[in-house]
């Protein structure tokens, strides 16, 4: 990287789980806030769990296939969470087993847990991978005690996905009601993806690491297997831990460690950020907790229910360009762009500073002179 070029923004974005409007939020936070030449050019990595729990899964998967036409200078990356592989599943979306063998094999490993789970015996249930037979099945016990709530359908919490496409849960209607195009974007969803070149803030500067990216993480084995594994979607495992393991994969194996390669997921309900391992999912599909995104190089850490700023438009700019030059006489200070406080929405504070221009919901236009003309951290939007 030149001194004079900044290096690509990578976004890392958590689990959504059904959750439209805390995914528009997020979206709209991580638009406002990141330079627009650094956000239109951005990487963005989601993380996976894209359905279930929340009400709008069709609407969250809608959204995903939008981006590509509305961001075609972004690079989009959508990786398959646990979730997401059992709704595959279910729509017989996945490959087959590569040695020819059936998704049956798989299902005797956990034969215990069957009637337990109430796995799906419907229409096509006979070639269906274990975790589709899970996700649409109807799970006994309704209280989930880890949690303290109820389940909502099955042990994956489908029924509202189910339900966004306009079918009761466990319905073999679903085959027909989920478009092609959603068929196709779970289908192409990836389990692993590696960025080379990637950019993060250290504590001894700004440094160039290669990431991994997967939902829930690696296992302390043999990382080169494990990747070829997951690139070729060997289905015969009847539980991918990469996607659905706990502890197991939770922290970063040592050869990472080693060669300071950045491993990162979601899944884990939690915010964790040490050293190579960063863990971007703060139980998002929970209701009451956020949606989070991680900004690389900075560090950033963007949620669904932060402060709301909105990029001005032409017009705007023109008029605090004019009301600038009102101020100073003329003489707006060369490349100064104006920001003003969206929390207060007096229009009294304003500064200046050379990043994107940002507005609240303010109309009047007044610079704030004298020695306190930094602005405050409650104010920094970027």
């Amino acid at each position: 990287m030149s001194g004079t070029t900044k290096p690509r923004v990578v976004i890392c974005v958590g689990d959504t789980h059904g959750f439209i409007n805390k995914l528009q939020n997020l979206w709209s936070n991580l638009e406002s806030t990141i330079h627009p030449s650094e956000f239109e050019t951005a990487t963005v990595i989601f993380l996976g769990d894209y359905c279930d729990r929340g009400p709008a899964t069709r609407h969250v998967i809608d959204f995903l296939i939008g981006l590509p036409p509305r961001y075609p200078r972004q690079k989009h990356v959508f990786i398959a969470g646990n979730h997401d592989f059992a709704f595959a599943a279910f729509l017989r979306l996945l490959p087959p087993p590569p040695d020819g063998s059936p998704f049956s094999e798989g299902w005797k490993e956990y034969e215990a847990s069957e009637d337990r789970e109430g796995w799906y015996k419907g229409d096509g249930y006979e070639k269906m991978h274990l975790q589709g037979r899970r996700w649409a099945g109807n799970i006994k016990v309704k209280f989930n005690s880890a949690k303290g709530i109820n389940y909502m359908g099955s042990i994956y919490d489908a029924e509202p996905t189910f339900l966004s496409y306009g079918v009761p849960h466990g319905s073999p209607d679903l085959f027909k009601a989920v478009p092609d195009a959603h068929k196709k974007f779970l289908a192409d969803l990836v389990w692993v993806h590696e960025e080379d070149d990637v950019f993060v803030n250290t504590n001894d500067g700004v440094k160039c690491r290669k990431l991994i990216a997967v939902h829930a993480g690696l296992k302390k084995e043999d990382v080169k297997e494990q990747l070829k594994l997951l690139k070729a979607q060997d289905t015969r495992v009847p539980k991918v831990e990469a996607l659905s393991g706990r502890k197991s994969v939770e922290d970063i194996p040592e050869e990472l460690i080693a060669s300071e390669t950045i491993l990162v997921s979601g899944h884990h309900a939690k915010l964790f950020i040490e050293g190579s391992r960063l863990i971007i999912d703060e139980g998002g599909g929970f209701a009451d907790k956020p949606v989070a995104a991680i900004v690389l190089p900075s560090m950033k850490i963007i949620r669904d229910t932060d402060e709301k700023f909105t990029q001005i438009g032409t017009r705007q700019r023109s008029n605090l360009t004019e009301n600038l030059s009102d101020a100073y006489g003329g003489d707006q200070p060369n490349g100064a762009v104006v920001c003003v406080d969206f929390m207060s929405g007096s229009g009294k504070i304003c500064w200046l500073h050379d990043g994107p221009v940002l507005a609240g919901t303010v109309t009047k236009i007044a610079i704030r002179h004298g020695e306190n003309c930094e602005p405050k951290a409650s104010e920094t939007a970027s």
